[in-house]
């Protein structure tokens, strides 16, 4: 597993034309823990995935071998409902009248309701997509 990472972690960093120093710097390891993961010696945490991911902009499941597809096409989807999400726990938690079944609102209940829009939310948004042909689709679609 270590040397798809590896390879992968090498093949986006020069695509970016980032030098091991670069890469490092920006998700603060030394350019020896970058050099030790692009020869499969050692393998990134959860977390390292996670950062090398924004650095190299792809999805973490191309860096651990899980997909071909370098781009990251539902990061914005991604970003967009958290940025809902985030606008509506501010409307609920600022809301003092919210009323269920005539009582206030209790925090559980408030976190099924949110719980409930996001999956609103989400199905929205997917069906809301534009049909591709499939002659235009990515091979990984």
């Amino acid at each position: 597993m270590s040397d798809i990472i590896g390879s992968r972690i090498k093949e986006q960093r020069k695509k970016l034309r980032y030098t091991q120093m670069q890469l490092a710097q920006k998700i603060s390891v030394s350019p020896q823990v970058i050099s030790n993961w692009e020869r499969g010696y050692t393998e990134p945490s959860a977390e390292d995935i996670a950062r090398l991911s924004i650095a190299l902009s792809c999805p973490s499941d191309y860096l651990l071998g899980k997909t071909t597809n370098t781009t990251n096409k539902e990061s914005k989807d991604e970003r967009d409902i958290a940025k809902r999400m985030a606008e509506l726990r501010e409307d609920l938690s600022s809301a003092t009248g919210l009323l269920f079944d005539g009582e206030p609102m209790s925090d559980e209940a408030k976190e099924s309701l949110l719980e409930a829009m996001e999956f609103g939310v989400r199905l929205a948004k997917k069906n809301n997509k534009k049909y591709t042909p499939n002659k235009y689709r990515d091979k990984e679609d």
